[in-house]
């Protein structure tokens, strides 16, 4: 029973593998185009997509990817081609330089490590605070200097901001700030202050939203921020390998003005506009070169039920349902494939058994998004893989503990009923002990199962794709239609699980009688 359980997983496995393998070879002449975790980013992607595909060129965009740190490894590792990202970020967060470094020394240190730096898109893009203006004007606060005076006001920051070189650490330095800041996803902090949960934020200088809630951006009084100008940070092999696709990014130089980005942001979260449409509008239409009036604050038509189903059907429902299927299933199965052998050769040892189910257990306390990062570093890749690691690691243990204790229940008579009928120790195992404790096992699978369909949620922030992705742009935009979208195919999903690990244990029942 052991040996057709493990056939099926193992050629489930190599199907999975020799497709990925395929899809890898196709993608070799796609040029791969990232964006971090946020609006600006999510339209940038799409800019520079569209318009290298104007020369007749493949593209694939791989949105959400995660923080600076993330794509920059999926840009060196290969992962991605280009991205979107901004002067004072490479010079401070990637090259741990002087945040006023020129633009050639940029381009010295990043040909070092194989990469570029061209195409300024036009725009700067800056950090900044910002608090609500009748606050403001009620405390007398106008910089940053205004706002070290007043340590009982609550900040909230997003947690990237907090841990940058050139965050919060260097800028409460600077002014002197006594605030200790909560960590918040930057979406999300846009309603927070707005529903008065914090009094201040750190936000980027063409964020859509702080016209929009009347917030006063507090001005930088010691200069402590550098420039960010857009540019496209690329492999330096770009250019060779594509070289019609970056002909044609190279015409964005100079076109998008700060007023055009906030507009086009400005379509995104507040009148919920995809973001392909976006980038489509300002390349296609004259009117999209300009900034609109002032936008409302709008969704898809109806109420909040109606916009949660115009987005749960949307057109990539399937793409990523199946994604996030097949993350499930080769996970779960290589978890069996690690955890049913490893628990036959322990069970019977009592403190081999629980050294290794300790192990596990402490692994299974690990933050999913902190293996996530551990996998990326040690596979240099994201995307699948570590997703696909972090999953099976979560998944050994409950098949492991199951197995071990199905097995340690197996009666002493039926061992010695095998050997009085003169089976080899092999031969009970898979005669006797297996279907004995199988019942067992399959809940351990079960238990399993649902861990990583849930879990696989977050493999969207390391670009593995999945019904996590819906959720990670619901975040970004503070969108709660959209991460329903996501979170409700998922329970389902679980909800599926469930019904057929019943199916399948009624029938086993059956089997028994």
């Amino acid at each position: 029973m052991l040996r057709r359980y493990s056939y099926w997983i193992y050629c489930l496995t190599a199907l999975v593998c020799y497709g990925l393998s395929g899809i890898s070879q196709a993608q070799d002449a796609t040029l791969k185009i990232g964006s971090k975790r946020f609006t600006e980013s999510y339209i940038l992607a799409e800019l520079l997509a569209q318009t290298a595909k104007t020369s007749g060129a493949k593209t694939q965009v791989l949105q959400g990817l995660g923080n600076t740190a993330i794509v920059f490894e999926a840009l060196k590792s290969g992962q991605i081609d280009a991205y979107a990202e901004y002067t004072g970020t490479i010079a401070t967060e990637i090259l741990k330089a002087s945040p006023d470094m020129a633009l050639q020394s940029i381009q010295v240190l990043l040909s070092k490590q194989g990469l570029g730096v061209a195409v300024p898109l036009g725009f700067n893009d800056g950090y900044a605070l910002a608090m609500r203006a009748v606050d403001a004007d009620r405390l007398g606060i106008r910089s940053l200097g205004d706002l070290a005076k007043h340590p009982e006001l609550k900040l909230g920051l997003s947690n990237e901001f907090i841990g940058r070189a050139d965050g919060w650490k260097g800028l409460s330095g600077k002014y002197q700030l006594k605030q200790t800041p909560l960590g918040l996803d930057h979406g999300l902090a846009y309603a927070a202050i707005e529903k008065k949960q914090i009094d201040v934020m750190d936000i980027y200088t063409t964020d859509a939203k702080i016209n929009h809630l009347k917030l006063r951006v507090l001005i930088d009084d010691q200069n402590y921020f550098p420039r960010y100008d857009a540019v496209v940070l690329y492999r330096l092999d770009v250019p060779q390998k594509h070289p019609a696709a970056w002909a044609a990014i190279k015409q964005l130089e100079g076109r998008v003005s700060e007023s055009q980005m906030i507009a086009m942001n400005a379509k995104a979260e507040l009148e919920s506009q995809p973001f392909d449409a976006i980038a489509k509008q300002f390349l296609t239409s004259p009117e999209a070169n300009r900034p609109s009036a002032e936008p409302r604050l709008v969704g898809p038509a109806g109420p909040f039920m109606v916009q949660v189903w115009q987005r749960l059907w949307a057109d990539d429902l399937w793409r990523l349902l199946v994604q996030h299927i097949v993350l499930v299933i080769v996970s779960v199965g290589a978890a069996c494939l690690v955890a049913v052998p490893l628990a036959i050769g322990i069970y019977r040892h009592m403190q081999l058994r629980a050294l290794v189910l300790g192990t596990a257990s402490v692994l299974q306390t690990v933050p999913s998004l902190a293996l996530l990062v551990v996998f990326i570093a040690a596979l240099g890749t994201i995307g699948f893989w570590p997703a696909l690691m972090a999953l099976t690691l979560y998944a050994v243990l409950p098949i492991l503990r199951n197995t071990c204790t199905g097995l340690a229940e197996v009666s002493k008579g039926q061992r010695s009923a095998a050997q009085a009928l003169g089976m080899t120790d092999a031969q009970s195992l898979r005669l006797v002990e297996l279907p004995a404790a199988m019942p067992t096992i399959l809940a351990g699978v079960r238990t399993a199962s649902a861990i990583a369909i849930g879990t696989a949620t977050i493999a969207a922030f390391v670009g593995a794709g999945g019904l996590g992705e819906r959720i990670v742009t619901g975040l970004a935009l503070n969108d709660s239609a959209l991460m329903l979208a996501g979170a409700i195919p998922a329970a389902a999903l679980a909800l599926l699980s469930e019904l057929l690990f019943e199916a399948i244990a009624a029938w086993k029942i059956r089997q028994r009688r």
